[in-house]
């Protein structure tokens, strides 16, 4: 995959990652597409509860157009739409599992279950 080129100089490579997943929802919806592959848009608003339609919508294009999140179309009637990571997204996904085992142990007391992926 080429990089996507974006605005603005960067300090590091933690500053060009944060550009990519910074926000609130982000890095929730990488971890719910590792949780369920292939899935579809209602699957994810209701594995990330609190988001709204148009802000999962806007970040799912946001991180289909880096190359972290695959769109697929079926041509069928009813249509059907199904997200999925690519490879460099669940590269991202288990760059961030160490982060997620962080907050298991120092955020919440290691009382969490631990999972897969970023969360």
């Amino acid at each position: 995959m080429a990089t996507v080129p974006r605005p603005g100089a960067y300090v590091c490579g933690i500053d060009a990652a944060m550009d990519v997943i910074g926000g609130k929802w982000k890095v929730l919806i990488l971890w719910a597409l590792d949780e369920r592959p292939y899935c579809r848009f209602g699957e994810l608003r209701r594995l990330v509860p609190g988001i709204t339609e148009k802000v999962l919508a806007a970040h799912l294009h946001e991180l289909e157009a880096d190359g972290i999140v695959h769109r697929e179309s079926y041509e069928e009637v009813p249509p059907r739409v199904e997200y999925s990571l690519t490879a460099v997204g669940a590269q991202l996904n288990a760059a961030l599992a160490p982060l997620g085992a962080w907050g298991r142990e120092h955020v919440l007391g290691g009382d969490a279950h631990p999972v897969r992926g970023a969360g």
